[in-house]
């Protein structure tokens, strides 16, 4: 008779964790007009970069490309090692770091892209890539907006009994309350400085007449906490007319006008390289092979020849020689 094993079975492995993707904007891109793909892709490169670039190719888009995210995932190799290969593989015209402009929720700002060829692209075609690159709207989720009772409504059906109206007598229709204007944001400031600091007693003309000039605090960014604090702050000991004295400090103490936010029309290059070593901005004619000056031309450390040291210390020991002899 067979023994029974009540042991549970064993549990399958768990797959790989998904390769981190980049920020909506930002991450991996696929450079247009690519050659089929082919086993014979990377075959002319070193075994390290062969093994990277396969593994970027198999990348989707938006996947994050940073050195320390390409690491985790590449156990053979390290930080160094990755951003080396990746180094290699710019000047081999695979691949080219750019900074781009987009569009998100009416703001105008640049993101960092890493665009990948499987085919080897040279410098001109890649800077006519950037040249001809236009801004772009990057999308954001939009929340789907549900009425508070629609949850009630479904779970309350109405009977057909009661979807009988029934009639009512007729009543005179009392006239609508009259509604007091809206009471703007820098009016409810002022009024809040005579409670504060009873040397600024403002009646409701004087913060009328004042809010304007209040108004103008706000539209330069500031707040309505920052407004009562700076009309406050080293007050003295009297003031003889609060309504003077505090339109002297609204028109004097005006914060600047901030710098307005940046449009596309206003924006004059839409893309630009940068190193893929040291992640430096420039034109693309100034970053061939997508490197900078100091990266593709690495400074040589400074040597002595050993001539020179041997003939240093051997003159140093006739001058102790000589020394000696003298005592």
């Amino acid at each position: 008779m067979a023994a029974h094993d009540d042991s549970p079975a064993p549990l399958a492995p768990a797959g790989p964790a998904p390769y981190p993707m980049a920020t909506p904007g930002y991450g991996k891109r696929d450079a247009p007009d690519q050659h089929p793909s082919s086993p014979t892709d990377f075959a002319l490169l070193p075994a390290r970069e062969r093994y990277i670039a396969g593994f970027i190719e198999r990348l989707p888009e938006g996947a994050s490309m940073s050195v320390k995210s390409l690491a985790k995932q590449l156990p053979l190799y390290g930080q160094q090692a990755i951003a080396s290969a990746l180094k290699a593989l710019s000047v081999a015209g695979h691949l080219r770091r750019v900074r781009c402009v987009v569009s998100t929720g009416g703001e105008v700002r640049w993101v960092f892209r890493t665009y990948w060829s499987r085919t080897a692209r040279d410098n001109e075609w890649w800077a006519g890539q950037v040249a001809t690159t236009t801004p772009e709207a990057v999308p954001e989720a939009v929340p789907v907006a549900v009425p508070d009772d629609a949850y009630a409504l479904e779970s309350a059906p109405v009977r057909e009994a009661e979807a009988v109206a029934v009639p009512t007598q007729r009543r005179p229709i009392a006239p609508p309350a009259p509604q007091e204007p809206p009471v703007s944001p820098a009016y409810q400031a002022l009024t809040q400085l005579g409670r504060l600091d009873a040397r600024l007693p403002l009646s409701a003309d004087d913060c009328a007449y004042l809010a304007p000039l209040a108004a103008q605090w706000l539209e330069r960014g500031v707040s309505t906490e920052y407004l009562v604090q700076a009309l406050t702050a080293g007050l003295p000991a009297s003031v003889g007319s609060p309504r003077g004295f505090t339109r002297d400090r609204l028109l004097k103490k005006i914060p600047p006008a901030q710098p307005s936010e940046p449009s596309l029309d206003a924006v004059t290059a839409y893309a630009m390289l940068e190193c893929t070593s040291c992640r430096v901005p420039g034109p693309a004619d100034a970053l061939p092979d997508g490197l900078c000056r100091p990266c593709r031309e690495p400074e040589a450390p400074e040597t002595v020849s050993g001539a020179e040291d041997e003939r240093d210390v051997h003159a140093l020991v006739d001058g102790l020689r000589g020394m000696l002899r003298n005592r």
